[in-house]
């Protein structure tokens, strides 16, 4: 009979298991290239699905992929197995879902501008003081007019409107610097040539989506595909920032419930730390620190301890490590660091043992009654009942077919938003313009030719007014409707607001 309270992972002297009371304290698992780690993420995954826990994990290499089907019962698997102890060992497939932030081998992840919100938009961009100043203006504008930011292109038209009216919009909200509107505007650029584009946008994820169970009560696996998102990192940290967050905002506290409400792997984890943002190091600090009250738990995958910083670090009380080299000084601080993080063991020499490890092999301590990390202990990791290796094409178009969200997140939906609105504007102005020069015209007709060429203030006025018109039908015209918008918005929003 299973064991509802705990994880087996494998097995030295006596059985190491995982307490999912503890589970939400959140883990590393660390080690080498080739040394298992992906197997040990893959039978922790499938331990907590199978215990009704949801879990979301970020798949850099695309092995994780064949979380979806049945293993194949290799002797070397039986065999490790039997060795274990573990009876009735059986293959089964996991509950999968798919996702993409660029569609293609998942569902789509979107999120809106506006749920990101300028604070954390701003410190992704890593943006100064009076960028972020300038951010926050446009977001206050949005608010006061009734303009949605939903995507890339809405938050541009936003900023174009703005810095063209900087002079009336600082009188109202506060100084707006073009300067500081253009720093902005390329810092999107470069966003929305790394998938950006797709990110923001409708419809919107659903958390409650991330946190599905099947029909048996098991939890599903989400499957993030990130080997093209890492290519991305300023969109990866995106992701990150905004997922964490929302997730650390809209869950309720529950303390230390019996079994974590969701899990996430993130794989490659140093892919996260390596040149982050400063923002992104301390949003990651503040969510490990926090949201496990949330009853959410993090756990980190990596090569080395020495990859994760300090301050989170400390804050993993779960601990899986595979062998480590030591070739070179870093290497060896790498190791030492490593067997420092655990409680001692009197009968292991944990510094020696750390770079013995076989494939498979990994020293665990995982947290045990009130909290308290177990003695550290040299073990067989369990062989994962789901294929260990990447699904083919076909199969992940069919688990994507037979998903409980099929169809939910593929269509995107363009609302009525900033930049529509804003174009429109631009349209009506430019259409009374228009009406005024044809107006000036006809009265011109009527009048009858003057011997002397005299002008008056007003019929001076009048021609720079019909000068602006006629520029912006040009631009209209050269430019097509679309591009058109864009480049005489701030233009015509401007003389449309001083008719």
């Amino acid at each position: 009979m299973t064991d509802t309270t705990k994880i087996f992972v494998g097995a030295s002297d006596a059985p190491q298991t995982l307490a999912l009371k503890f589970a939400n304290r959140h883990g590393l698992v660390a080690g080498a290239t080739g040394t298992g780690k992906t197997v040990t993420l893959q039978i922790l995954a499938e331990g907590f699905a199978n215990q009704g826990v949801p879990v979301f994990l970020a798949d850099v290499k695309g092995d994780l992929s064949g979380l979806c089907k049945a293993g194949v019962a290799k002797k070397g698997l039986v065999d490790r197995a039997r060795d274990i102890g573990m009876d009735g060992f059986e293959t089964a497939a996991a509950p999968v879902i798919f996702w993409d932030l660029f569609g293609k081998k998942g569902h789509p992840i979107r999120t809106t501008v506006t749920e990101m919100g300028p604070l954390l938009l701003a410190r992704l961009l890593e943006l100064n003081e009076t960028q972020e100043g300038v951010l926050n203006i446009a977001f206050q504008l949005a608010d006061d007019q009734g303009l949605l930011i939903l995507d890339l292109k809405d938050l541009k038209s936003l900023l174009q409107f703005v810095a063209t009216n900087a002079k009336d919009i600082s009188a109202e909200y506060g100084n707006v610097s073009p300067r500081s509107v253009g720093a902005i505007q390329r810092r999107l650029l470069s966003l929305g040539q790394q998938g950006g584009n797709k990110f923001f946008g409708e419809p919107a994820l659903d958390l409650d989506d991330l946190m599905r169970r099947d029909r048996q009560g098991r939890g599903y696996i989400n499957v993030l595909a990130a080997d093209k998102l890492m290519l991305a990192p300023q969109l990866y940290s995106t992701f990150l920032l905004w997922l964490l967050a929302e997730l650390f905002e809209r869950l309720p506290e529950v303390g230390d419930p019996d079994k974590p409400e969701l899990v996430f792997f993130f794989d490659e984890a140093h892919l996260l730390f390596d040149n982050a943002p400063k923002a992104l190091l301390r949003q990651v600090e503040q969510v490990v620190r926090l949201i496990r009250s949330k009853g959410v738990g993090v756990y980190f995958i990596t090569q080395s301890p020495l990859d994760v910083p300090d301050e989170v670090l400390g804050q993993l009380g779960n601990r899986f490590q595979h062998a480590l080299r030591a070739f070179t000084p870093r290497d060896r601080k790498a190791v030492k660091a490593a067997a420092e993080t655990f409680r001692a063991n009197p009968k292991l020499d944990v510094v020696t043992a750390i770079t013995e490890l076989g494939v498979g092999e990994a020293l665990v301590s995982t947290l045990g009654g009130r909290g308290v990390p177990s003695i550290v202990q040299r073990t067989l990791i369990r062989p994962p009942a789901s294929r260990m290796g990447p699904a083919t094409r076909a199969e992940r178009a069919a688990v994507m077919a037979a998903s409980p969200l099929a169809g939910r997140y593929e269509e995107t939906v363009d609302r009525k938003s900033a930049h529509e609105i804003l174009g429109k504007r631009a349209e009506t102005a430019a259409e009374a313009l228009r009406q005024e020069e044809e107006r000036l015209k006809r009265e011109k007709k009527r009048r009858p030719a003057a011997r002397t060429p005299t002008r008056s203030r007003g019929q001076t006025s009048r021609r720079k007014q019909s000068t602006f018109g006629s520029m912006a039908n040009n631009l209209l015209r050269s430019a097509g409707r679309s591009i058109g918008r864009e480049l005489v918005r701030g233009l015509l929003g401007s003389l449309f607001k001083g008719r």
